[in-house]
């Protein structure tokens, strides 16, 4: 029987906030001044409470995030519209060569690690899926839930996503299904909170969202999910069993053995290194990551260790 897996953070670093002139008008610094930023909105939740602690940790300053798709975060950084993004990917090499051709060197910081989930409605029985499969539906070779289970008295498998050109659309026509386009038959709405109303209404429904919203914010191990709806086990393997195939815990998103497991990027560009940077820095060490880690991800630059919980089930 599989045990699960309880991750934790060893706190190693602190931050510390320097005073300086700050709103209205005034120089921007690293910890004062007024700036916004696109984020995912994949990562809205996390986000909120990483400005919330910073904006009682440095007082003059004032972050406005803009949530939005990935797509447009990356524009909004590449029009100098914003100078800080939070995204699924790292910047690409075009990217990159427009920017440097206006004499701009911006930067690419690992973040986090998250996850694609895959949810289905409680009367589901079909709880294992291996990524072939998943590959297979997204791509509209497999459209009904007797292509996955011959028993399934379920009818055509109804795909949602958060938003069509969100950071996941990304990732899953990317790295699961290989740049081939994805079935017309999908359905995009426009948030993942509209995706996981929709799963819990349509018992038809598989539904693909960020892992960081599949928690459940009263469980402080983390080892539980959303009540509203039923996260599916993924395998890598050619055929999904008990054994081989994970649930987007945390520490399977950390040893990599979810196989929908993806990284979260902070895409800058501060030449100035002013207040984007005092952002980025508060991310990225131990006040920022261990507000990641309260959110179901895996923190990228904190030590962590991994314990073994027994198994419910």
């Amino acid at each position: 029987m599989k045990s699960k897996l309880i991750l934790y953070l060893w706190c190693m670093c602190t931050f510390s906030a320097c005073t300086s002139s700050g709103k209205g008008g005034k120089e921007e610094t690293l910890y004062s001044g007024e700036i916004r930023i696109a984020v995912d909105e994949s990562f809205k939740p996390i986000m909120e409470e990483e400005l919330q602690v910073y904006h009682a940790l440095t007082p003059e300053a004032l972050i406005t995030p803009i949530y939005c798709s990935e797509v447009e975060a990356v524009n909004l950084l590449l029009k100098d519209s914003v100078r800080l993004a939070v995204t699924n990917r790292r910047l690409t090499e075009e990217e990159l060569i427009s920017f440097h051709t206006r004499k701009f060197f911006p930067e690419s910081i690992l973040m986090a690690l998250s996850g694609v989930a895959l949810i289905t409605h409680h009367s589901n029985p079909d709880s294992l899926i291996t990524v072939e499969e998943f590959r297979r539906i997204a791509t509209g070779e497999t459209t009904e839930w007797k292509g996955l289970n011959p028993d399934s008295k379920l009818g055509c498998i109804q795909v949602v996503f958060d938003n069509p050109n969100s950071g996941t659309v990304h990732y899953v026509i990317d790295s699961i299904c290989q740049g081939k386009p994805l079935s017309p038959s999908l359905k995009a709405l426009k948030s993942n909170e509209e995706v996981i109303d929709y799963v819990a209404t349509t018992p038809d429904a598989l539904g693909v969202i960020g892992a960081n919203w599949i928690g459940n914010k009263t469980d402080t191990t983390r080892l539980s999910f959303n009540q509203r709806v039923r996260v599916m086990s993924v395998s890598g393997n050619r055929k999904a069993t008990p054994e081989n195939s994970y649930r987007p815990y945390q520490a399977y998103l950390a040893l990599k053995k979810y196989p929908l497991t993806h990284e979260v990027y902070i895409l800058i560009n501060d030449p100035k290194g002013a207040l984007p940077t005092g952002l980025m820095t508060f991310l990225t060490r131990e006040r920022g990551q261990r507000i990641i880690l309260k959110s179901g991800l895996v923190p990228a630059t904190q030590p962590v260790r991994i314990v073994n919980v027994k198994d419910d089930f």
